[in-house]
């Protein structure tokens, strides 16, 4: 369990980074390499690689070399984690607020 705290930590750091979610978004649609990953972002080649990396590193993305050539994909188990744990979270929150609905009501309605 620790394990997949700290691996699920990473996933949401990684996440907080506007380029990275957008380089994640891209990958939705299929495999992509690099210099394709990197061409609507106004920062260098090798600043690019480091978000890469981070996602990489967490278990976003994986990465296959073929040639000169390296492309990127989705490892949709790593998503499907994040996933799980905010479909938790919103059920806890919603039966949260539900109690909390019922016993607002509890004090709107008058007393018999």
């Amino acid at each position: 369990m620790p394990n997949q705290v700290a691996q699920l930590n990473l996933v949401f750091q990684a996440l907080a980074d506007p380029t990275r979610r957008a380089v994640v978004e891209r990958l939705s649609r299929g495999p992509t390499a690099t210099t394709e990953l990197a061409q609507p972002f106004r920062m260098a080649l090798p600043s690019f690689l480091q978000h890469l990396d981070v996602l990489q590193k967490c278990g976003l993305v994986q990465s296959r070399k073929s040639g000169r050539v390296r492309t990127y994909e989705l490892a949709p188990e790593t998503l499907m984690a994040a996933e799980d744990w905010m479909a938790t979270q919103r059920l806890l929150w919603k039966r949260r607020l539900d109690q909390l609905d019922s016993f607002l009501q509890g004090l709107k309605e008058p007393p018999e």
